[in-house]
């Protein structure tokens, strides 16, 4: 039999993306974005004058918020019309209903296996909300112009020159003194984000440990049990008890600093690597396939420890697991 030769046109299609790459490139010199660990104001004037103590200002990270969950609710509106819609005729889901519930199924099972039948029904809201709002937000910023438009400010330092181009004004890679604050920036680098949900994580997972054993989850905080019986090792168990509450408060900070530097050293990255390539743009998207990669693994890690910690929490600890023995 003849085997018919297939026309490689897939190398054709990545050779003109790359050739118009260089050519808009070229004509479109990449500028380097401001680089700043605080989100950046889009009004200089507050909101708020007295909110906490504190001025509080309009940052490009709240629209990020905000269109995070209208997204998120909307596809939660469509997801359910299809299954509801699905129901009534073949039972069958089809669409983004059936993608929806091939996730959630895969996460049920996951959280089940790791923590049990009793407790998966109470693990599994926490645990499915975080992964799935995080891994959103992470994939969110890699829409093109997601951090590109926005508002022209006066820089206070070193800033660019601008240049206005039929009724739209652009930042030149020439000095100036003006800054582009964009509309939309990833709320995963905004430590004020990942430090909440560290919090709700965090507060979480002792709900659930009293919810499985009551008061007695604390015990594991404060061990005073064995203190007079016998006093060299009930000492050691105070300490160890110690150590506990300061490795349980150090989760706040590893689920804050491990999301946020992570997704921060991304745009850094992207950052430094567009700006010293210039025309060569096929490299910079690489490098947000790469980043692609870290929202993912990001936000599994982020949503698997919260489900690990629960996991735990809900077993019992030292004397009280050999006395249910």
């Amino acid at each position: 039999m003849e085997t018919q030769k297939r026309t490689p046109w897939r190398r054709w299609i990545v050779l003109v993306l790359m050739i118009a790459g260089w050519i808009l490139a070229g004509i479109f010199v990449p500028v380097r974005p401001e680089i700043t660990v605080a989100a950046e104001k889009l009004i200089e004037e507050p909101l708020i004058e007295n909110f906490l103590g504190q001025p509080f200002y309009l940052v490009n990270t709240l629209p990020t918020l905000a269109l995070t969950i209208v997204l998120l609710v909307v596809i939660a509106f469509v997801a359910n019309r299809s299954l509801t819609k699905s129901q009534k005729t073949d039972l069958v889901p089809t669409g983004i209903g059936n993608a929806m519930e091939a996730i959630l199924e895969m996460l049920y099972n996951l959280t089940e296996s790791s923590a049990g039948a009793k407790w998966a029904k109470a693990i599994f809201p926490w645990f499915a909300t975080i992964m799935i709002y995080v891994l959103f937000a992470n994939l969110l910023k890699l829409i093109p112009g997601f951090e590109s438009i926005g508002v022209i400010h006066h820089a206070h330092g070193e800033g660019h020159a601008v240049q206005h181009m039929g009724g739209v004004d652009m930042i030149l890679p020439e000095k100036g003194e003006y800054i582009l604050s964009p509309f939309f920036r990833g709320i995963s680098v905004d430590l004020n984000f990942t430090l909440t949900l560290a919090v709700i994580s965090f507060v979480m997972i002792q709900v659930i440990g009293v919810r499985a054993q009551g008061l007695a989850y604390f015990s594991k905080f404060f061990n005073t049990k064995r203190m007079f019986k016998v006093p060299f090792f009930g000492a050691m168990d105070f300490l160890v008890g110690l150590l506990e509450v300061i490795s349980e408060f150090a989760k706040i900070l590893s689920f804050t600093f491990r999301l946020f530097g992570n997704m921060f050293a991304g745009v850094v990255l992207v950052a430094v690597v567009a700006s010293l390539l210039g025309n060569v743009s096929i490299l910079a998207a690489m490098i947000m396939m790469f980043e692609l990669f870290v929202g993912l693994i990001q936000a599994f890690v982020f949503g698997m420890l919260t489900m690990v910690f629960m996991a735990m929490a809900t077993q019992g600890h030292g004397d009280e697991e050999h006395a249910e023995h």
